[in-house]
């Protein structure tokens, strides 16, 4: 099975999974193979579990199967996201045992609830899914797997050149000429980070959505969407857009917070829309004190521990993919076995010392713990007026955060209330919906010399699989 370069790899068979040679996890659909029947398999794939072959919508392009003897392979092929829900971000299943290869057009994985559409009485709705373009090839060259991954890779390339495809009969598909376009240059401006001219947004995801709030593409799935990306000057054109009213909306990497254009943008037949220039200004009161991670919507930077060597998938063998390995949320008690994690901003590093998932800790069967987290830090002096505390969660599910400043019995600086539903933990995801809190913080609840915030998970605490992942978190003195 393939499906990035990375992950590519003999898969076990649907018996393997079953006892006595697979061992059902505690996580459903997860299995720890014992006995697999491939002899290329014993002693190297250790668990089995569909939620490690999740790819996001931006990177979800073609994945399949591929038969050593004959080298054949077949494969399936999306070459427009456009009518798939949450926008680039929204993570779906791909493969897994069967062989199983999905088209995945609606699913509300890593999100919940909230991508579940709503159809109210009497209301006329209908949507395009597709088409799906499957592919088969062969391999006379001697090269094998490789040799048949490339070319499916070379295929896809063309299948995305060409569409919207011209065949379709439907009228609800719309063929090139009855589509539109728009194009514009996004920049960014934060006065403390680029100062007072705005920068090029480099290399950031763009697109056209269906009107709503701020970050609202995260859980739209009624409608379609279009994205591209900027170039190293913040240029970016979107093309094929169905004719209809839109947002533009955007987030760029290393910057808090979603772009949302203020005006309605209308597509219409053969349209191609100049939006010129733009400038997105991320949330900001105050300069930086200090920061806690990246603001990249992901909590990949942070201490992701290896995982127990009985869960250990080899094939999982790039650094990027460690985080899909099974049962990492385990590895917290035996890590902080000593007490919760206290960060010192002057002297730890958030690769080493912040664990990625802030999450419900087992101490026995059915008892858990709530966790709560600190971060210490020093003011040589207090400047009169608000502080302002940011932070940005990279997913969540159930969870609910207190935070209180420089005691744990004052009265708490913040409370979010239960918030996600996305699963994000047991099916080893990275982000799942994008939130920022702001928190204000005035001057006269802090005092000159040390601090410390603590951040308490204090939702009821059932399941391993409860919490949280942060992105990134910042605090900023009050605006100069």
């Amino acid at each position: 099975m393939a499906m990035d370069d990375s992950r590519f790899q003999r898969m076990p068979r649907p018996e393997d999974r079953d006892k006595p040679r697979g061992q059902p996890l505690a996580f459903l659909e997860a299995v720890l193979l014992v006995d697999p029947t491939d002899p290329e398999l014993k002693g190297v794939t250790r668990v089995d579990d569909k939620y490690q072959f999740s790819q996001p919508n931006k990177d979800n392009r073609v994945h399949g199967w591929i038969s050593d003897d004959p080298p054949i392979g077949i494969w399936q092929i999306t070459p427009s996201n456009e009518f798939r829900a949450g926008g680039p971000m929204k993570q779906e299943l791909t493969s897994h045992v069967g062989p199983t290869m999905l088209a995945s057009f609606h699913t509300n994985h890593y999100a919940g609830a909230d991508l579940v559409p709503h159809i109210e009485k009497e209301e006329a709705w209908k949507k395009v899914y597709g088409p799906v373009f499957f592919y088969l090839n062969s391999d006379d060259s001697g090269h094998g797997r490789e040799a048949l991954w490339d070319d499916a890779k070379r295929q896809m390339k063309v299948e995305v050149q060409s569409w919207p495809y011209d065949f379709p009969e439907s009228e609800d598909f719309l063929r090139s000429h009855q589509r539109g376009s728009a194009r514009g240059r996004l920049l960014v401006k934060d006065r403390y980070v680029t100062g007072v001219k705005p920068v090029p947004a480099n290399g950031t995801y763009i697109g056209l959505a269906p009107p709503g709030e701020v970050g609202s593409w995260q859980t739209e799935c009624k409608s379609y969407q279009f994205w591209n990306t900027t170039d190293s000057n913040g240029h970016f054109t979107i093309k094929n857009v169905r004719p209809g009213t839109y947002n533009l909306y955007s987030w760029v990497p290393g910057f808090i917070g979603d772009y949302k254009s203020d005006a309605t943008i209308t597509i219409t037949p053969g349209s191609d829309i100049d939006l010129g220039e733009l400038v997105f200004e991320p949330p900001r009161d105050g300069p930086t004190l200090w920061e806690i991670g990246i603001p990249d919507r992901s909590a990949l930077e942070f201490f992701i521990p290896d995982p127990n060597p009985i869960y250990h998938n080899k094939f999982l063998r790039n650094p990027k993919d460690r985080f899909r390995q099974y049962g990492l949320w385990e590895r917290y008690k035996e890590l902080y076995s000593n007490g919760d994690p206290i960060y010192n901003v002057a002297l730890s590093d958030y690769k080493k010392d912040w664990f990625f998932v802030h999450g419900c800790q087992r101490l026995g069967n059915e008892t858990f713990s709530s966790p709560t987290w600190q971060i210490k830090f020093n003011l040589s002096s207090i400047t009169k007026g608000t502080y302002k505390l940011r932070v940005a969660i990279a997913g969540a599910k159930k969870s609910s955060l207190e935070i209180h400043l420089n005691s744990e019995k004052s009265r708490p600086l913040f409370q979010t209330g239960e918030f996600g539903d996305e699963s994000v933990i047991p099916r080893h995801g990275i982000h799942g919906l994008y939130r920022l809190f702001s928190v204000d913080v005035q001057s006269g609840r802090l005092v000159t010399g040390a601090n410390t915030i603590f951040l308490t998970l204090v939702t009821p605490c059932n399941s391993p699989w409860k919490g949280h992942l942060y992105d990134y978190i910042r605090l900023e003195a009050p605006p100069s």
